[in-house]
């Protein structure tokens, strides 16, 4: 079964989420290398719940839950075939896997990844 195991807040005032998220609920921000991405800690990791990102966007602000797949062509083929949509084609996320984002029947945005460290 696969399960929710990341979240992406996608915002076009990256220093403004950033500010939010820290006063009211003290999450953490570390930037990710020389990209305009920054990984989220919510909390202890003994605790239950799970880590997120937050980038810049170039269209509307989103909220995107991340699927973690064992195998992300399989699951690109059942997205489509039970009437999904691929939105971003399958990318390597160099040293970490391969992603997806898609659209369910209802026009919802998520993404895939699928664990992969010789991704390149």
């Amino acid at each position: 079964m696969s399960r929710v195991v990341h979240f992406e807040i996608v915002t076009k005032d990256p220093e403004g989420v950033k500010k939010f998220y820290e006063t009211v609920f003290d999450w953490k921000f570390n930037r990710w290398g020389n990209e305009e991405y920054w990984l989220i800690s919510t909390g202890d990791e003994k605790s239950a719940g799970i880590n997120g990102g937050f980038v810049r966007s170039k269209g509307e602000p989103v909220v995107v839950n991340t699927i973690d797949v064992s195998d992300i062509d399989g699951y690109i083929t059942k997205v489509e075939s039970a009437g999904g949509r691929i939105t971003v084609p399958k990318m390597a996320v160099p040293g970490v896997g391969w992603l997806c984002y898609f659209k369910d029947v209802e026009g919802n945005l998520f993404e895939m990844m699928q664990a992969d460290t010789g991704a390149k």
